[in-house]
């Protein structure tokens, strides 16, 4: 009997890329999720970015097995046709089925508590010492307890946008909106749209925005030819002030990352009153309003205002340790130019990654950050397991001759100072000349 499964080549599912034509190919069936991009939880870029392409490890990672029952309605009657599996792929997606017979995904263990409690915590020693104490030295102390739950609220805030971290998603949600919105000013829906990116398109320069921060920073000579951003829709010019920046960011990194916070507030805000379509748009500026009405009433109650702005650089510098920990684990890795590629979707993300290490004690500190391989081939994995699982994704590393990038906390500092310095001398190369203003003259005139 002949076969009438219908097939489609690799190079026809290519042409179906764009804004309303959007094919993707799961296990070699082709699904198409062109009207499904607009409503998807995780955004559109993810679906724009691997568009025309087999998807299945990037699925399996970052959907639950009860998403499957849901695609046939997307089903067009294709399958891919001389379709197959590397051995990576295989041996990947047999982890997946292992971890979850052994019931890991399901098992958040006590860590939400204890941060729940030592949040409340900090805000109520915070806000008494605001209120109850004429000590600067209190005040002081106040602010960097504010920085440290600004810290573990983006822990919580992170875990509930990879996986559901309370009962049911109605307390998840309510959880992003207080972690994220109310408490630290960032909206959860801006989070997702640029972190589910980054996680998609990890270290590719064009699309990954956690790369994407000129004209402060850049972690390779790639960005001199002034690439654009897909995330973005812009272009990132590197014109002569970009150069004189640059130039300099070994230096500026970590006083850069003390006010990071402002970047963040600007960039929920920008989205939230933008034309493009946010989900509960409503909660989330209701969450922001909260946040900028409580923490400028606090900071109102100390006494004069260099106490105050003392108060705000305390707290704004502690979380700076956050955003330092975000770039350890990217900005030394391998980097590439172009669109991800979902065929090597592991290698790629074994590539762009570094694991920070540290005792276990200290897993509160990192926040489960310090298994970024583990967590970028697993998202959906409580932080909890994250340890437990390390060794059998190290064996895979190895079984396939895949890097596994480890290393301490300091040297990880080290290595991303050098990459940023690397960079910096090689925009200093006259050599390479960009248009000049009287900034660049200015500052890089000798004799």
């Amino acid at each position: 009997m002949a076969d009438s499964t219908k097939y489609i080549t690799q190079e026809e599912l290519k042409q179906h890329n764009k804004h309303g034509d959007l094919w993707i190919s799961i296990q070699g069936k082709i699904y198409n999720v062109s009207d499904w991009a607009k409503d998807h939880p995780g955004g559109e870029h993810p679906l724009l970015n691997l568009a025309g392409q087999d998807v299945t490890e990037a699925f399996i990672a970052y959907h639950p097995r009860s998403a499957w029952q849901y695609m046939d309605q997307f089903f067009t009657g294709f399958h891919l046709k001389d379709h197959s599996f590397t051995e990576v792929s295989k041996d990947y997606r047999k982890l997946v089925n292992e971890f979850t017979k052994m019931g890991l995904f399901e098992k958040k263990g006590h860590g939400v508590c204890f941060s729940f409690f030592f949040i409340t915590l900090f805000f109520i020693l915070s806000v008494y010492g605001v209120l109850c104490s004429d000590s600067i030295l209190v005040h002081f102390c106040s602010g960097c307890l504010l920085g440290f739950l600004w810290i573990q609220s983006g822990w919580l805030g992170h875990d509930s946008g990879h996986y559901q971290i309370m009962t049911n998603q109605f307390y998840n949600r309510f959880v992003q909106i207080l972690t994220g919105n109310c408490l630290a000013g960032i909206s959860i829906a801006w989070w997702k749209w640029n972190h589910n990116a980054h996680h998609l398109a990890c270290n590719s320069l064009e699309f990954d925005p956690d790369l994407q921060h000129m004209p402060f920073f850049v972690v390779s000579s790639k960005f001199f030819d002034s690439l654009t951003s897909h995330f973005y829709g812009r272009k990132l010019s590197f014109d002569s002030i970009t150069r004189s920046l640059v130039s300099y960011q070994h230096w500026t990194f970590y006083p850069v990352m003390c006010l990071a916070r402002l970047n963040l507030f600007a960039q929920s805000f920008a989205l939230l009153l933008s034309k493009r379509k946010v989900h509960n748009r409503g909660q989330e500026i209701l969450g922001l309003l909260v946040f900028w009405i409580w923490y400028p009433l606090l900071v109102s109650y100390l006494p004069n205002w260099s106490e105050r702005v003392m108060f705000v650089m305390a707290s704004f510098s502690v979380t700076g340790i956050q955003h330092v920990q975000f770039c350890l684990n990217h900005f030394s890795a391998n980097v590439y130019v172009g669109l991800p590629s979902s065929y090597d979707w592991f290698e790629k993300q074994t590539k762009g990654t570094l694991n920070i290490l540290c005792p276990s004690w200290m897993d509160w500190f990192h926040g489960g950050l310090q298994f970024q391989i583990e967590h970028h081939l697993f998202p959906r994995l409580p932080k909890s397991q994250l340890r437990k699982i390390s060794p059998f994704v190290y064996e895979l590393c190895k079984k396939h001759n895949l890097p596994y990038n480890c290393a301490s906390f300091w040297e990880a500092n080290v290595m991303t100072v050098n990459t940023l310095k690397t960079a910096a001398l090689q925009a200093r190369d006259l050599t390479n000349p960009v248009p000049k203003n009287l900034v660049w003259e200015a500052v890089n005139t000798h004799g």
